[in-house]
């Protein structure tokens, strides 16, 4: 999808899949499937509005959304998937990973977070951690989200100077930016790994917001063969008030109304 998105046909679209993520949803419960789904990219490349447009029509007891810290002191010393495993998907879950194992790859090599032997031995054994996972039962899907250097300037400097959006920023965001081709080796050595005939790697285009969400929304529609199940005729009940007395509340304990 190229070009500009009108507001109108973004939301008629996005409505469209949306309700297909609910049959989707539906069809991971009832089949007991587990599925994970890994976003990473340059910061502000869009990963977080896609997550938002997936999760947000969806029951929140079977689509997850995890977003870790920085490891503390005692996880620093585990076996480093050992603190992603612990947010795997059971039957009938999915799990968006908002940056995920792939730190190592990413942060960490270009902010010697980790030595060169960590990252190494992390390339390695990454392809069958997620070997692993696949013969487990996991449907896993990962996706880079791409975003040009002149539209990432421009998306640093709304978070800046938008108060509601300045959260976003943090220092780590300049040093991305002063450490561009440190980041771009790191991500091609990462690809060269880590994208495999088991477990490709997906680019989304992200330049446009709204076309990077709907192609990438729709692409993980297409991954899972699901179906549209039928559904309980449902009858909603009458209420039985009888024998019910309210109980005075003071009309201190109301908010007021102002709007």
């Amino acid at each position: 999808m190229a070009g500009k998105i009108d507001k109108k046909t973004y939301e008629k679209r996005l409505e469209e899949l949306q309700t297909e993520l609910v049959k989707l949803q539906q069809w991971v419960v009832a089949k007991g499937l587990k599925v994970v789904v890994i976003f990473e990219g340059r910061d502000a490349a869009g990963k977080g509005g896609v997550i938002k447009r997936i999760a947000e029509k969806l029951n929140p007891r079977v689509c997850r959304i995890a977003a870790l810290p920085a490891p503390n002191e005692r996880e620093k010393t585990q076996w480093y998937f050992q603190r992603y495993v612990a947010h795997l998907p059971a039957a009938g879950e999915i799990v968006l990973f908002d940056r995920s194992w792939y730190n190592r790859a990413g942060v960490e090599k270009v902010m010697g977070f980790c030595s060169d032997e960590q990252h190494q031995d992390f390339l390695r054994a990454c392809p069958e951690f997620e070997k692993m996972l696949i013969r487990s039962g996991t449907i896993l899907i990962k996706y880079w989200f791409s975003v040009s250097d002149e539209e990432q300037e421009k998306r640093f400097l709304e978070r800046i100077n938008n108060p509601l959006k300045r959260w976003k920023f943090s220092p780590m965001d300049l040093e991305s930016r002063s450490r561009w081709v440190a980041y771009s080796q790191a991500k091609d050595e990462m690809f060269a790994y880590t994208d495999t005939k088991h477990s490709p790697w997906w680019v989304v285009n992200s330049d446009n917001k709204k076309a990077a969400r709907l192609n990438c929304i729709s692409h993980f529609l297409s991954q899972i063969d699901y179906q549209d199940l039928e559904h309980e005729k449902i009858i909603l009940p009458d209420i039985d008030k009888k024998d019910y007395v309210r109980v005075p509340i003071n009309e201190q304990s109301f908010v007021p109304e102002q709007y």
